[in-house]
């Protein structure tokens, strides 16, 4: 034993600050054995850099590994690195952090935050995570010995107002730290820290990817009904992500990502990234095979795991990854965050921000490569995940440009494939401009619209949008390609005539108008409770009437889509639309002209109204009237 002891108190704001981080500040006390393996971890990587410059090191560098050892009859736990060590100063001024940091201002901080989270960022600040032990410890000793030097120091607290440091013969170059176990106890959330199964879970959810071996010596049942002790590497240390990837086989990707995923299928694709510079870091991102099938739940979260210098940190990283991308699973590796960081520290941090950027355009590039170059491949990803893609149309409008061209539908074009948008104007006609759609439940209905008459007849493709998402993103996004985007359920639809055809139209919409011009004001007014016009449609070819909205009007889908998730929406009326060549049509014009007054024709404009709203397979405000008049006016013509 040496001599020097030192007796030292903390300060006032130091003693508050320590009975914070015991009592208080970690939620999760299995978090300490992570913060001590860390700093062990840190040692060991000290050491092999200083031996590649001081030579007189070499000797301390063979064999770097960390220690972890249970003594049951004296209840300790022992974490022992034969990493860089340190000397007396250096313990006083690492160890003692907390009395430098210990602080008013930084106190009150602490005490003004509202909730853990955010108290145990604030510590994680300051780098007082080794004082965590004491959440778990009735006392804690540390030893210690910098490497190329002769001397050791010993320190030690019970946390409460002093610490003692005293110098030591005759110790290894490392540092361990004993802790003193408090009893178990389920309702402060101490877990039995001697147990091996305890260790172990801990260690591999925490600590599995650390580089250097992680060691403990076991006690396993031997041949002769007598004991045998073994000494078993408790982690991985397989960190793919921190490796070239010229030296990771498709094998052990697969293997670490059913790993992160518990999903058995192998990943559709994999996306291996270094960042270095300001913020360096590195990322190992898989896009799965099949969704999984809470995607579309409101539990469903992000899959993207956080760690720092190998160290686990947090799963569900919701910083890192948008929303509409919450399938792609994996794990980033950051090298200058704190261990303590918390989410709420993460969501507002500009380093984090550029992260995420860089992550969503290498995910949304590795798409797009898929496209071009697998096509049966993407059509498979985009079956499972292309719903969630297009919340990101709603979400992301940086990436818009990004995410347009790998959108992929149902059109007339063939309904047994799918096309994109590029596809699409790839094959418009000569002269056409815009980009035509229609939103609905189904396919069926779709084609079967009222409103795909004119269109249909002219040869124009249309696109079929059956997602409720399409109800909301079609309206963020006003074009593709510098060809607007057009609802044929909406506006006044222009089907491209010839400067000739567009004349002649011309003229027999004005003759039209001329012939319309009593009904279509009379059946404004006989249905102004449920329209807010009457007009002559371009768009019909067989049918009798359609509805259709204003070119900036909320759809019926839409709508409804608000009031389900509790949003009050005004209600929205709609514009009725007549062929005036359909022969219903022109015995209503004739009817009103020869007699305005006779009541029958208002009940005939409320069959055609509820006939149209059917035919788009709207909701009648009175199907029981509707019934009735219907049966009514069957029941004269027989």
């Amino acid at each position: 034993m040496g001599s020097n002891v030192e007796t030292l108190e903390f300060q006032a704001e130091t003693r508050q600050l320590l009975r914070l981080v015991i009592h208080s500040i970690y939620s999760n006390k299995d978090i300490f054995l992570r913060e001590l393996i860390s700093n062990a971890s840190d040692a060991l990587d000290k050491l092999r850099l200083e031996s590649l410059t001081d030579s007189s090191l070499e000797t301390a560098s063979d064999d770097l590994h960390i220690s972890l050892e249970v003594d049951p009859e004296a209840r300790t736990l022992t974490v022992r690195d034969n990493g860089i060590g340190m000397t007396r100063d250096d313990l006083v001024e690492l160890i003692g952090t907390i009395a430098k940091s210990g602080t008013a201002g930084m106190l009150e901080k602490i005490k003004e935050s509202q909730d853990a989270a955010t108290a145990e960022s604030l510590i994680g600040q300051f780098g007082v995570g080794f004082y965590s032990a004491f959440m778990v410890a009735d006392k804690v000793t540390l030893c210690t010995r910098r490497a190329g030097t002769d001397t050791g120091t010993r320190w030690e607290s019970d946390g409460e107002g002093t610490y003692a440091v005293q110098d030591v013969d005759g110790l290894d170059v490392g540092t361990s730290v004993t802790l003193h176990l408090k009893p178990a106890d389920s309702e402060d959330g101490r877990a039995d820290y001697l147990s091996e199964s305890k260790i172990r879970q801990i260690v591999k959810q925490y600590s599995d990817f650390i580089r250097w071996p992680i060691r403990m010596d076991t006690e396993r049942p031997g041949a002769d009904g007598g004991t045998t002790r073994e000494t078993d590497t408790l982690n991985s240390m397989k960190a793919l992500w921190a490796r070239p990837r010229t030296e990771v086989t498709e094998d052990e990707y697969k293997e670490f990502y059913q790993q992160i995923s518990h999903d058995w299928l192998p990943p559709a694709e994999t996306i291996h990234m270094r960042a270095e510079g300001t913020f360096e870091y590195e990322a190992l991102l898989f896009i799965p095979s099949q969704a999984p099938f809470d995607l579309f739940s409101r539990e469903s979260k992000p899959g993207v795991q956080l760690y720092v210098k190998r160290v686990f940190i947090m799963d569900d990283c919701e910083a890192l990854m948008p929303n509409y991308l919450r399938f792609v699973k994996g794990v980033v590796d950051a090298h200058d965050l704190s261990l303590n960081v918390s989410r709420e520290i993460l969501q507002h941090d500009r380093q984090i921000h550029g992260v995420r950027r860089r992550l969503v355009k290498k995910v949304l590039g590795a798409l797009k490569d898929m496209q071009s170059k697998d096509a049966e491949r993407y059509t498979n990803v985009w079956e499972q995940f292309g719903r969630a893609l297009k919340e990101g149309l709603v979400e992301d409008t940086d990436n818009t440009e990004a995410l347009l061209p790998l959108v992929t539908v149902a059109s007339t074009h063939d309904p047994d494939r799918t096309t994109t948008l590029r596809e699409y104007v790839e094959r418009m006609k000569d002269g056409q401009d815009t980009i035509y759609y229609l939103t609905g439940e189904s396919r069926a209905m779709v084609e079967n619209s009222p409103h795909m008459e004119a269109v249909a007849a002219k040869g124009y493709e249309v696109l079929i949008l059956t997602d409720p998402v399409d109800e909301v993103w079609v309206d963020r996004v006003p074009a593709f390609d510098g060809h607007p985007l057009q609802s044929i359920a909406k506006g006044q639809v222009d089907l491209g005539e010839s400067a000739d055809g567009e004349k002649e139209a011309d003229a027999a919409r004005a003759q039209r108008e001329e012939e319309f011009a009593s009904l279509l004001p009379w059946l404004t007014d006989a249905l102004s409770e449920q329209v807010k016009q009457v007009r002559l449609s371009s768009r019909l070819t067989t049918s009798a009437a359609c509805i259709v909205g204003d070119a900036h009007d909320v759809t019926p889908t839409l709508e409804k889509m608000y009031r389900a998730m509790g949003q009050q929406m005004p209600t929205v009326k709609r514009i009725l639309e007549l062929n005036p060549s359909h022969p219903l049509v022109v015995a209503l014009r004739t009817a009103h002209d020869a007699n305005a007054d006779d009541p029958a024709l208002t009940e005939v404009a409320e069959l055609v109204y509820g006939s149209a709203l059917l035919a788009e397979g709207g909701d009648l405000p009175d199907p029981a009237r509707f019934t009735r008049l219907l049966a009514d006016r069957l029941a004269r013509t027989l």
